[in-house]
C-alpha cells in the first residue's frame, strides 16, 4: 500500500484525477448561444486537460451543426488532429471557439468537439445551470455548521468574531469560513462591483473591501464575499460572509492560520 504524505503546509485533500484522464459523463449536458441550443447530449466525455477539473467533449451527432462555421484550419494537438470552427447563432458570433477531433484522435474522443466555455451563453447539467467549468465528479463540497471560534483581522482591524461559522470543505481547496453578518464588522467594509462564479456554489452577490481613508490600497481590495442565492447543495452559506484566507489573518480556536498564495472562491 502506497503512503503518500501531503506536502508541508497543505491540510486539505488534493484532487483525485490527473491530466489526460477521459471518462464518460452520465448526465445530460446542454449549452446555448443567442437563444439557440448548440448541443444537447447524454453521451459527453469528461476530459481532464489539467488535474483540477475536466472539460466536456461533445459527440458531433449531438451538435446542431448549422451553428458551426468551418474556419478551414486544422490543429495538430496532443490527442490528435482537430479542425477549428467558430459559432454563429441568434446574431452572435464566436470565432475560433470549437475544436472538432478527427478519426486519428486517441482516448475515445474521435468525433467529439471541445467548446470554449466562455463562448457560450449558458451551460446546463440536466436542468441546472453550471458556471465557469464542469463540476468535477471527484470533488466533494460540504457546508457544515460549527462552533469553532473564528476571528478575522487585517492590519489591526477586527473584521469578524464568531463561534457559529459554517465551514466549507471543498476537495483540493482551502477550508473557507462563512460568518453571519451580525458577527462581521460591516461598518469597516465597503461594497464593490466585483462578481465571481463557482461551479459548485453559483454566482456571488456581494464583494467587500476594507474601508480606509482616501484610496484603498490594493492589499485591502475584495477581501470578502457572499452568496445570497447559492446552489441547493450549499444553502447553509446563503447570506453569510467569507474572507480570503490569502488576504486576511484568520485565527481558529486561538491558532493563527498561515496565509497561502493560491486564491479560489
Amino acid at each position: 500500500m502506497t503512503n503518500r504524505s501531503a506536502p508541508a503546509g497543505r491540510d486539505y485533500p488534493a484532487m483525485a484525477a490527473e491530466a489526460g484522464r477521459v471518462e464518460p459523463a452520465p448526465r445530460r449536458v446542454r449549452a446555448t448561444l443567442g437563444g439557440r441550443t448548440v448541443f444537447d447530449s447524454v453521451r459527453a466525455r469528461y476530459v481532464w486537460e489539467i488535474p483540477f477539473y475536466p472539460q466536456y467533449y461533445i459527440p458531433v451527432e449531438d451538435i446542431d451543426v448549422a451553428v458551426l462555421v468551418d474556419e478551414g484550419r486544422e490543429l495538430r494537438l496532443q490527442r490528435g488532429t482537430a479542425r477549428r470552427y467558430g459559432l454563429r447563432a441568434g446574431g452572435e458570433e464566436r470565432p475560433g471557439s470549437v475544436r472538432l477531433f478527427g478519426a486519428d484522435a486517441v482516448d475515445g474522443i474521435a468525433g467529439t468537439a471541445r467548446f470554449d466555455w466562455a463562448a457560450l451563453d449558458a451551460w446546463y447539467e440536466e436542468d441546472e445551470q453550471v458556471f465557469v467549468h464542469p463540476r468535477n465528479p471527484y470533488v466533494r463540497v460540504d457546508a457544515l455548521p460549527s462552533h469553532r471560534h473564528v476571528r478575522v483581522q487585517l492590519d489591526g482591524h477586527l473584521l469578524a468574531d464568531t463561534t457559529s461559522p459554517v465551514l466549507v470543505f471543498e476537495t483540493g481547496l482551502l477550508t473557507r469560513y462563512y460568518i453571519r453578518r451580525t458577527d462581521v464588522a460591516l461598518e469597516q467594509l465597503v461594497r464593490t462591483d466585483t462578481q465571481t462564479a463557482c461551479p459548485y456554489k453559483g454566482v456571488t452577490s456581494d464583494y467587500w473591501s476594507l474601508r480606509v481613508e482616501g484610496m484603498t490600497p490594493k492589499a485591502y481590495q475584495d477581501i470578502a464575499w457572499s452568496y445570497s442565492f447559492p446552489t441547493r447543495q450549499l444553502l447553509p452559506i446563503a447570506g453569510l460572509v467569507a474572507f480570503y484566507n490569502e488576504k486576511v489573518d484568520i485565527e481558529v480556536d486561538g491558532v493563527a492560520l498561515p496565509r497561502p498564495h493560491t486564491r479560489f472562491v
